[in-house]
């Protein structure tokens, strides 16, 4: 027996090996060959798993969605027509403090209940347990002839910049495109250049410069803040996850075992909270910054 566990301990990874591990997306370049990334901007490959998990959740939600409008009812909603009316509701009385325009709140509106739902979903990968997945997928891996120790897989887009940046940049380009909508094209070049000092000529490069800084800082907080959150929420149920592992390769230490449950439990139930909070928080803001569009300066 004590054979067995010496051995699992020379073959088991370090706490940094593990937490790297985890951290690695599956990343492919187009050509689909398995690279990894070099630099810290690379637009030569993207995280297959990232996008493998977006896609699914979006379905996942749309179909949700779908099915709640399918199964309306005007009598007595159940309990999962009430669920989706009660998001309906709270994301139109949402819109219409920020939009006034009714015509465009029905196109935004149920934007934002699918951003909140989408992102929402997303989030809620990261209640899994840590390795569960993960290692599904390295036996699948092993078992089709490859190195287990190369099977890489992330399950919570979130965590993955390159999916809230993606997020934003979409939000930015329907505020630009509500921008000239509203305003027309040459209505919008005008306040590009015009605001925030002032219609005069020689404060239009500055004005100008001061719109693009604002598109640009929308955009990147927008984006970091939702992937800062959940990518802290994922490291913080790694280490938990190194607490059991610990306590399991030792066969010591009974305090390591209650306090991997402890920690994982109080975690997992204030995550819910910071889930949620997210999506909801990244859908207002989706709001106010089209919101932002109707109006002149």
């Amino acid at each position: 027996m004590s054979g067995n566990v010496d051995q699992a301990v020379n073959h088991a990874p370090t706490a940094s090996e593990y937490i790297v591990h985890h951290l690695q997306h599956m990343q492919y370049n187009f050509s689909l060959e398995a690279v990894k990334q070099k630099s810290i901007v690379d637009f030569s490959l993207f995280n297959l798993d990232s996008v493998f998990w977006s896609v699914l959740m979006g379905v996942l939600g749309c179909w949700l969605l779908w099915l709640g409008a399918r199964k309306a009812t005007s009598g007595v909603p159940g309990r999962f027509q009430a669920a989706v009316e009660i998001m309906a509701e709270m994301v139109e009385n949402q819109a219409k403090g920020v939009i006034h325009n009714a015509k465009s709140r029905k196109l935004i509106s149920p934007l934002a209940l699918t951003v909140f739902v989408w992102i929402f979903l997303m989030n809620a990968l990261d209640l899994l347990p840590v390795d569960l997945l993960p290692e599904i997928w390295a036996k699948s891996y092993a078992a089709a002839g490859h190195d287990p120790h190369h099977a890489y897989m992330r399950i919570v887009p979130t965590a993955d910049l390159s999916t809230t940046l993606g997020l934003s940049v979409g939000v930015l380009l329907v505020c630009l495109f509500y921008n000239i909508k509203i305003k027309g094209l040459g209505g919008w070049a005008h306040e590009l250049v015009a605001a925030p000092f002032g219609n005069h000529w020689a404060l239009y490069p500055v004005n100008f410069l001061m719109q693009i800084i604002e598109y640009v800082a929308k955009t990147v907080s927008h984006g970091m803040r939702l992937f800062g959150n959940m990518f802290a929420g994922e490291l913080v149920f790694m280490l938990i996850a190194l607490m059991g592992g610990a306590w399991a390769l030792n066969g010591t230490g009974i305090g390591l075992a209650i306090g991997h449950i402890i920690a994982g439990s109080v975690w997992a139930i204030f995550h819910i909270l910071i889930i949620t909070l997210q999506a909801f928080i990244f859908m207002m803001l989706t709001l106010i910054y089209t919101g932002q569009a109707h109006e002149a300066h």
